[in-house]
């Protein structure tokens, strides 16, 4: 279980990955030089730790990283539309830019939270740079704050996708790809674990 088998097809290869993420560091960068504070890089976990460990790689400025856990998915390939933050920020934002870093970003409802619990710690900005946008599936219109950019790595078609962190029943996070779940495997009877929308 967990396998390249259980993928019916690669959706982008892992040389793509590379070539989008270095693109996004690379504008992340130039957006922000001359900020006088490092940049507050918060990934959502977990589904955003191989994105995150990416790009904050290739950004060419100061950087502090930390994390934030919301869940929304519980036991389903849905998202049940009230997630809850369950691990909160570590250091201090307030006055800082923040920019929170996604795998995917479906509905919305989780990144709207996400976005209003962070402008409540006094971030003076939060941007978002998501690894993938499933824009057909948006439920909930976010709002950045202050100057805030929204980043995007690609453009996901509405299928259930796996790899590069991305799980299904905390399975396939370590696919160096991202791939398309077959149905059968997903529509089985047994819990999943997807966090964030």
């Amino acid at each position: 279980m967990g396998s390249d088998a259980d993928v019916k097809r690669v959706l982008w290869t892992e040389e793509e990955i590379s070539a989008r993420v270095g693109e996004l560091a690379s504008q992340i960068s130039d957006d922000f030089k001359g900020s006088p504070a490092p940049v507050v890089v918060v990934g959502v976990a977990t589904g955003a730790f191989v994105f995150i460990a990416d790009i904050v790689r290739k950004i060419t400025l100061p950087v502090v990283v930390d994390f934030i856990r919301a869940e929304s998915y519980g036991s389903g390939t849905e998202s049940s539309g009230v997630p809850r933050i369950s691990s909160d920020l570590k250091i201090d934002i307030s006055g800082k830019h923040v920019i929170l870093v996604e795998d995917i970003v479906d509905t919305g409802n989780t990144l709207s939270s996400l976005i209003s619990h962070l402008e409540t710690k006094g971030a003076s900005s939060v941007s978002v740079c998501t690894f993938l946008d499933k824009p057909a599936r948006r439920q909930v219109h976010f709002k950045l704050v202050g100057e805030g950019k929204f980043y995007r790595g690609f453009e996901c078609p509405d299928y259930f996708v796996v790899g590069y962190g991305m799980d299904y029943a905390e399975l396939y996070r370590n696919l160096p790809y991202v791939g398309v779940l077959k149905p059968e495997i997903y529509k089985r009877s047994f819990d999943v674990s997807r966090e964030h929308d």
